[in-house]
């Protein structure tokens, strides 16, 4: 049985302060997403005394104070992407009475079930993020919901627009809106916001080569046509998101919990493996590694198939502390770029030395990463277009162990489990710190039923091994 979900209230949340029109122009960093699916999380807070009276009475209208008075320090977000038609470029404007989507709704679904360590169908997920508005004209920046569990808790699903923001400031601005919504309960309002959380907006801190911003439109718009078939876009200005990817009903979510024994059980496997077979440089076997090098293994093992089909692997890369001078970790907007590892086959990974040759690639990739990382990008994004032939297996990595996600405490404790809904847009899996804060860290996967039912014992095999 689908769970059904009731919206009590749609509204309209603007910044507690009036301020005068803001722009913010995009960068080559923000670009690259301007047109591709937004990304969608909902945090989930196990809470017993969540009624609808105090739901209503008190969870509700502090979310939304809270949220109103932390818009005034991140007014791009209140804003909306447009592409004027004299710019070679959309760019972020905030105007008077821009605000931000506050949905408010219950759900009968089963809290313990979205939370916990067995898989469930994606579908359930769906209901719980906000819609963003997005025309030919103009995207919002972000829009929130907030979900009533009755007596089981209750959630907030964030839907944020790649090119606005990356994973860095969106959970830099969901801790500002935590820690002020903890101290308007706490009554302690006055005490200072912690200055890491208060974001900087001089895009002059990002040094871009001359042409490199025609370089990634020009890649975008083949990208574009080929996605369309060869067709040239009716709008070429147009802000619409490119069309989701379909979703099979029989597509489930699991997660899965590695422990810092279980990261350092595989970490002491390599270790041996690799003094066994002599290779040539030690690996970086950061938890990174370890981990990412893992789950690439065992997804390609759960697939099966042709052991000559291509695969591939990418991550993100923060490149604020890589570029020169560094970028300030509180900068607003996008810093990412690409480590690719393509193109592979499936033999690669499927023999016995599968997670050894997987952790010397993901180790070698990492020990590569320095400026020209950032430098690179239109050459990432053509290897990206160009060397995997559609269908084949290309895995990523969303969000980061580093990202602190279950430190957001809006003053009802912290998480039971942050779920990123948007990893169904393409093979990725999601990353986070673990919720213990002892060194663990929670991987989220998307899978059709019978390939997670292969995963999820290829994953428990290999922690006995």
């Amino acid at each position: 049985m689908v769970s059904a979900l009731n919206v009590i209230d749609v509204s309209r949340v603007t910044p507690s302060d009036s301020p005068e029109p803001f722009t913010l122009s995009l960068t080559f960093f923000d670009l690259l997403w301007y047109k591709l699916h937004p990304v969608q999380r909902v945090i989930f807070y196990r809470l017993a005394d969540a009624t609808r009276p105090f739901f209503d009475s008190v969870i509700v209208p502090n979310l939304k104070s809270s949220l109103s008075s932390s818009l005034s320090h991140y007014l791009p977000l209140a804003g909306k992407l447009v592409w004027d038609s004299l710019d070679k470029k959309p760019s972020l404007k905030y105007s008077q009475n821009d605000a931000v989507s506050f949905t408010v709704a219950e759900s009968n679904a089963e809290f313990s079930l979205l939370t916990g360590n067995k898989p469930f169908p994606t579908t359930e997920l769906y209901p719980l993020v906000p819609e963003l508005q997005v025309s030919d004209e103009s995207a919002s920046a972000v829009s929130f919901q907030v979900t009533l569990f009755p007596n089981q808790g209750f959630c907030i699903g964030v839907t944020a627009h790649h090119a606005v923001l990356d994973g860095k400031t969106t959970t830099m601005f969901l801790k500002f809106w935590a820690n002020t919504c903890k101290r308007q309960q706490d009554q302690t309002v006055n005490a200072s916001v912690s200055q890491d959380l208060i974001p900087i907006y001089d895009r002059t801190v990002i040094k871009a080569p001359g042409d490199i911003e025609t370089k990634i439109m020009n890649q975008l718009n083949s990208f574009f046509k080929m996605v369309s078939g060869g067709k040239e876009p009716e709008n070429p200005r147009s802000l619409k998101i490119l069309p989701s990817q379909e979703l099979s009903p029989d597509v489930v979510r699991f997660t899965l919990d590695l422990t810092r024994e279980d990261i350092q059980t595989l970490r002491e496997r390599l270790k041996r493996e690799s003094s066994a077979s002599s290779l040539p440089k030690e690996l970086r076997l950061s938890t990174f590694v370890v981990t990412f090098s893992y789950v690439l293994t065992c997804l390609i093992r759960a697939r099966g198939g042709d052991p000559n089909r291509p695969v591939g692997y990418g991550f993100a890369v923060d490149c604020r502390s890589l570029l020169d001078p560094p970028v300030p970790s509180n900068y607003f907007g996008n810093c990412v770029s690409a480590s690719l590892g393509m193109p592979l086959t499936a033999e690669t990974f499927m023999g016995e030395e599968g997670f050894l040759s997987a952790a010397r690639m993901v180790s070698d990739s990492v020990e590569g990463l320095d400026e020209t990382v950032a430098l690179k990008l239109p050459e990432i994004m053509g290897a990206f277009m160009s060397s995997l032939p559609p269908g084949a297996q290309l895995l990523s990595v969303a969000g980061s162990t580093r990202f602190g996600v279950y430190g957001l405490d809006f003053g009802w404790g912290k998480p039971q489990r942050v779920v990123i809904v948007s990893i169904d847009q393409g093979e990725a899996i999601s990353m986070a710190e673990g919720r213990d804060g002892n060194g663990g860290v929670e991987i989220g996967f998307s899978l059709k039923k019978h390939e997670m039912e292969s995963l999820i014992d290829l994953l428990h095999q290999g922690l006995k091994s």
